[in-house]
Parts: structure tokens; C-alpha cells; sequence
């Protein structure tokens, strides 16, 4: 299925999709640069080139995001984005260089599907071929091909997940939209009425409420760090670094609201933030939109 978020002026998505091996990865490109921050907050993240990010160090913005399956190794997927970049011409100016700047998050999907594979640079590559400023293709594609949900009864009883996306634009010009992949320990609460709408679930089909079997000291089926909730905020707000972070730790806010539990020490959960720099707004509506929408997109990634 397909989203009609609005995309940024400048900003293309494409998804590397591999159903036998139930992986794939998503590209978010910037063709002119894009000001990023990030936020991090589970304790077992998979990233690639997130320290740059910090509003103190010297590189402003990225040239690509990517979203993919494999773990840390998916990560080679990057390697991929970077010469596509490379080849368009995108990068950090280093004497008579340009060093494509493309930070990488990943979620660990080997669950699913028949094998070990996972995204590798030509993938990525692929992903970039496919990337356009249209509509983006959703549920069980990209990034989200393998993703599950509640796996804290273990695999067995867990869900399918996905990849999820919402979007609004203001009568000022604004654009946010968010894209999520939804790979998580916890359940899927819907944002209307608290009700869990995709996680553990009993041999009945009953769903067991993550929380309560956990307080419940029922840890020892939880100890694998599998588990990542990953996501991209894109705007065409001007903000710099510093608002960007912000925007980052308030679209995380949104997965708190309806993951549970979320950010826990077997979660890698990382969320980026591009601003493309076109529009005046104020941090916290966009903030604000973010949380928002990342409800709306988590939901969509389990329910497409």
C-alpha cells in the first residue's frame, strides 16, 4: 500500500525489498543536503555515522538516510548509498573530495524468512535506483520486510511488524512526516483507546500485555537484543542541529505512547530528524507533529 504523505522538496524514498529472505532496506535521499539530528534510546542500537550528528561536531548536514534489516550487518547496505551519493556528485567538501555523509540505523530481522541473509551494498544501491519523490510503499517492504512485534514471550508468539508512515502539511507551507520501521519488544497500543493491537500472543490468540507479564517477573524469555523500533522525521522546517535533536527526543516520545514497554535495554530504538531548511517554523510544532504522527505510523506499520 502506499502513503500520501508529502515529501520535501529535494527529498526521494526507495526501498530494496528481498521477500525470500524477509529483508530489505529504505533510502531517504537528500539531493541537497538536509540538516539532520538524531536521538537514541534504546540500549542495544545497530547505527552507522550517528556521533557526527551531535550538535557540536562540525559536519551540518547528511547527504542520505538508511533504514535497512541484518543487524550491524546490514550496515554494509551504507556502503552502497555512499557511491550512488558519491556518484551524483553529494557529499562533505575534503580537499578536492566530496565524502558522502549517510548515517545508517538497523533492526534485527532474522527471524523471518529462509536464511541469514542481509542487506548488502548493492542492495543499498538498488534502494537509491528505486528512490523517488512519489508515494511510499508500505507495510512488509524495505526495512520493515522481517520486522516483528512482541517478542517478549520469545519468537514463537510474537507478530509481523512493518514499515509505517504519516504525514501533515500546515497552511503555512509546513511539511512533517515520519517514516518508522516497527521491530519491537513490546506491544503496538492503538493511539485512540490504549487497546493493544499487535504484540505477544497467547496459543489462543489472546494477547498477553507485555507490562503485566513483565511485572510479573517473567524476564528469562527476554534476554535477546533483537529488538529496534527505527525512524526518520522529515521536514521542511529551518532548524539546525541543536532543533533537530529535539525533534528527534519528541518523536520518541510518540513511540513511548504506544509501545510498551519501550526503550528498554534489548531495544536499539534510534530516530533521525531532517530539516530541509525551506520553511520558518517553531520547534515545537513541529515537535509536536512529530509525536503525533509517529503514533499514526506505528500503527499503520503493524496493521498494513
Amino acid at each position: 500500500m502506499s502513503s500520501p504523505i508529502n515529501i520535501p522538496a529535494g527529498i526521494r524514498v526507495g526501498h530494496f525489498t528481498h521477500q525470500e529472505y524477509a529483508t530489505g532496506c529504505t533510502v531517504i535521499i537528500c539531493d541537497n543536503g538536509a540538516t539532520c539530528g538524531v536521538d537514541i534510546r534504546g540500549g542495544a542500537p545497530g547505527t552507522r555515522e550517528t556521533a557526527l550528528l551531535a550538535p557540536h561536531c562540525l559536519v551540518e548536514k547528511v547527504n542520505a538516510i538508511l533504514l535497512t534489516g541484518g543487524s550491524a550487518l546490514g550496515l554494509a547496505a551504507a556502503d552502497g548509498v555512499m557511491k550512488y551519493c558519491q556518484e551524483q556528485g553529494y557529499g562533505f567538501g575534503m580537499g578536492n573530495k566530496k565524502i558522502p555523509i549517510v548515517p545508517a540505523a538497523v533492526i534485527y530481522d532474522f527471524h523471518v524468512g529462509s536464511g541469514d541473509y542481509a542487506p548488502n551494498a548493492q542492495d543499498g544501491y538498488q534502494a537509491c535506483l528505486q528512490a523517488s519523490s512519489a508515494s511510499i510503499a508500505e507495510g512488509k517492504v524495505g526495512a520493515g520486510t522481517g520486522a516483528l512485534v512482541g517478542k517478549v514471550c520469545g519468537i514463537e508468539l510474537a507478530m509481523r511488524g512493518g514499515l509505517g508512515t504519516a504525514g501533515l502539511t500546515f497552511s503555512s507551507g509546513l511539511i512533517v512526516g515520519v517514516i518508522v520501521v516497527v521491530n519491537t519488544l513490546g506491544d503496538v497500543r492503538h493511539y485512540e483507546d490504549n487497546r493493544i493491537i499487535a504484540g505477544a500472543r497467547t496459543k489462543n490468540g489472546d494477547f498477553v500485555d507485555a507490562i503485566k507479564y513483565i511485572l510479573d517477573e517473567n524476564l528469562t524469555t527476554i534476554s535477546s537484543p533483537s529488538n529496534t523500533l527505527i525512524g526518520v522525521v522529515i521536514t521542511n522546517a529551518k532548524l539546525d542541529k541543536a532543533a533537530l535533536t529535539k525533534v528527534a527526543s519528541m518523536a520518541q516520545i510518540g513511540v513511548s505512547q504506544v509501545i510498551t514497554p519501550a526503550h528498554t535495554l534489548y531495544d536499539g530504538d534510534t530516530f533521525f530528524a531532517l530539516g530541509t531548511g525551506e520553511i520558518e517554523a517553531d520547534i515545537n510544532l513541529v515537535g509536536i507533529a512529530a509525536t503525533e504522527l509517529v503514533k499514526k505510523a506505528i500503527v499503520k506499520a503493524v496493521t498494513l
